[in-house]
């Protein structure tokens, strides 16, 4: 695979710290990988692009062979929409006070999918529909780890829910949900688990559905940990993912991924040291890092971030070991460096693999793009709700 190591490094030596990089190779590379493996799997593959929020990176996704787009807000939905992109399900249990902006977004001509997981939700969604007219496509959630959010498979609420919606307003899509518990193992055996408990849970959702006379054509499933690691799909329509664009430190941990996949960094500069501490100062606190701590109940805790020299290659036993707002504590791991001045000047220029890739890039209104042979190319990030 192609690295950030082929590309000019002093065409970083011009942007301001702290800035967030995007390893285009890499980022290709596991853009590529989901998506074959998706193809492999015979379903269609809707990503999550609530991880970069980035029309450019969207457009990479789509260009490999994604349909369609989830959602973590109607922001997202409008400029995502805007951009050409009319496939997108919204994600997030839907509540009255957002049914207008979902309705603007219908009216435009996007094909909006919206999500509930109780009565009170659906019976929102039937009245206001029914006041203006439209006829909202909405889709169950349906908890199969009890992680979040979402209605069991065998739970009667499924079809109260499902009768609400037949009757005016709305149409019954299918049913979706989200094995977030699988952040929580690092094993293949624990991973493919984790990822048949979450299909076969949302396909026997469905199957209860059928069988009571409810139409459900759309089975939904999907994390970046489950996607990868399902044997099989039968029952399920599509599968959703969103930080495997990027992978991050947690990701690392869990298995999916290895450091050399990890596609977003902060780039940030050494601003002063404590030598007799064995640390460097540097200018990435947890305003640029994010204060996620993911990997902290994990088997390997990363701190605030792995340290990498400028090139991408990971700078062994050295970690954000501290953050306060605008300063990151860098420092090796075990006994202190008592070579730390000398090993990191002031001026160096290094990059942070983050926790989550999620928090980290939402810290920045731009990504800075990074390819063999070309300078950083500017990607605006989409910002708030």
């Amino acid at each position: 695979m192609t690295s950030i190591q082929n590309v000019p490094l002093a065409s970083l030596q011009t942007l301001e710290t702290p800035a967030a990089l995007i390893d285009v190779p890499r980022m290709q590379h596991n853009i590529h990988r989901m998506q074959s493996r998706m193809n492999a799997l015979g379903v269609r593959f809707r990503p999550h692009v609530k991880t970069s929020k980035c029309v450019e990176v969207v457009r990479a996704q789509i260009d490999a062979g994604a349909t369609g787009i989830t959602v973590s807000t109607l922001k997202e939905a409008a400029r995502f929409f805007d951009d050409g992109v009319t496939d997108i399900l919204y994600a997030v249990g839907m509540v009255a006070s957002k049914l207008p902006a979902a309705l603007a977004l219908r009216r435009r001509g996007c094909d909006l999918k919206i999500v509930t997981d109780s009565v009170a939700s659906a019976q929102a969604i039937v009245a206001f529909g029914a006041e203006f007219g439209e006829t909202f496509e909405v889709w169950i959630e349906i908890d199969t780890d009890g992680h979040r959010s979402g209605i069991r498979p065998e739970e009667d609420a499924l079809l109260d829910v499902a009768r609400v919606l037949r009757g005016g307003g709305a149409i019954l899509g299918g049913v979706m949900t989200h094995a977030g518990s699988s952040y929580d193992f690092d094993t293949p055996e624990a991973l493919e688990a984790v990822a048949e408990q979450e299909r076969a849970g949302c396909v026997r959702a469905a199957t209860r559905l059928r069988d009571a006379g409810f139409p459900c054509p759309v089975v939904s499933v999907g994390s970046t940990p489950t996607a990868l690691a399902a044997r099989q799909l039968d029952g399920v329509t599509e599968v959703r993912a969103g930080v495997y664009v990027f992978f991050d430190l947690v990701m690392h941990n869990v298995g999916v991924c290895t450091t050399g996949e990890l596609a977003l960094s902060v780039l940030t500069t050494v601003i002063g040291h404590q030598a007799d501490k064995g640390w460097a100062i540097v200018d990435a606190g947890w305003m640029a890092m994010s204060r996620d701590r993911g990997t902290q109940k994990q088997k390997h805790d990363f701190g605030y971030g792995q340290v990498c020299r400028i090139d991408g290659s990971v700078v062994p036993g050295y970690t954000l070991s501290g953050a306060n707002q605008e300063h990151g504590i860098l420092s090796r791991d075990g006994a202190p460096d008592t070579d730390i001045v000398a090993r990191f000047p002031i001026g160096t220029l290094l990059r942070i693999m983050p926790n989550h890739a999620c928090a980290t890039g939402a810290q920045f209104p731009e990504y800075h793009a990074i390819a063999p042979d070309r300078d950083p190319a500017v990607w605006p990030r989409l910002h708030g709700w």
